[in-house]
């Protein structure tokens, strides 16, 4: 962003330098303006671009179905540990404030996903250490380890029969 901004203002001024010495001073103050102007639009389009609730609404469903499957594809058994880890904090933190209804069974949805994840986990730690030396192995289960612990701190936290049913699935 930063290099086409610098790009395109050196041109409009090298287009101004050569208009003033060219074809006559008056025309190119005419256009002298065009520099800040550019710039004002720049940081505005930046400005939006930027901004977390207009790249949500241009979010589309295929979008986050297209994004999660090039997530799924390069998963190291740490990085999924470690976003299991990070997200099993989230659900302890936001636990133990007072949390609405609606952050209770997102909470839950969060967790199911967790426990979905180290699944998937342990089925990548057991795969690999079959093939690893180890210090590998001993890697792998620390990663295990970590993300168990947290979903289980994670679990401590959640009120009691909140994972048994979720509103939907009781009516």
């Amino acid at each position: 962003m930063k290099l086409h901004l610098t790009l395109v203002l050196a041109v409009e001024a090298a287009v101004i330098g050569l208009l003033w010495f060219v074809v006559s001073g008056s025309l190119a103050l005419l256009l002298v303006p065009l520099l800040p102007l550019t710039l004002v639009v720049a940081l505005l389009l930046h400005y939006v671009a930027g901004n977390p609730g207009y790249r949500a609404r241009r979010l589309s469903p295929e979008d986050i179905v297209r994004y999660q499957a090039q997530e799924r594809e390069v998963d190291t058994p740490e990085e999924l540990s470690r976003r299991i880890v990070e997200r099993a904090d989230e659900i302890h933190r936001t636990l133990l404030e007072s949390p609405s209804e609606v952050q209770v069974e997102m909470c839950a949805l969060g967790y199911r996903a967790c426990v979905n994840d180290m699944i998937t986990l342990t089925h990548l730690v057991n795969e690999e250490s079959k093939a690893t030396g180890p210090i590998r192995r001993l890697r792998l289960r620390a990663a295990r380890r970590r993300a168990t612990d947290s979903l289980s701190i994670a679990r401590e936290a959640m009120p009691p029969d909140v994972l048994r049913a979720t509103r939907q699935e009781q009516q």
